[in-house]
């Protein structure tokens, strides 16, 4: 069976909730600065290179779509 849900009487369950709600929103600010980074390297290459697309450039895209998900994800779950 699953683990019983977190209650507030439960300091040691609490705290570890606390941690892992800490360690997600750093993930989350880490997996969206890292997405702005791509974000702008892909706008700098499209403004350079109007007509053809690159290996790279899908790469940036596929990378950002993949931290998009991850984020999306993360800012789901529950602690």
């Amino acid at each position: 069976m699953g683990s019983p849900p977190v209650t507030p009487n439960d300091p040691i369950q609490r705290q570890q909730a606390m941690a892992a709600n800490a360690q997600r929103q750093l993930e989350i600010r880490r997996d969206t600065e890292k997405m702005a980074e791509l974000t702008q390297e892909l706008k700098d290459y499209l403004a350079k290179n109007d007509q053809v697309m690159s290996v790279d450039a899908v790469k940036k895209v596929e990378q950002i779509e993949k931290l998009a998900h991850s984020v999306k994800g993360k800012m789901k779950q529950s602690f």
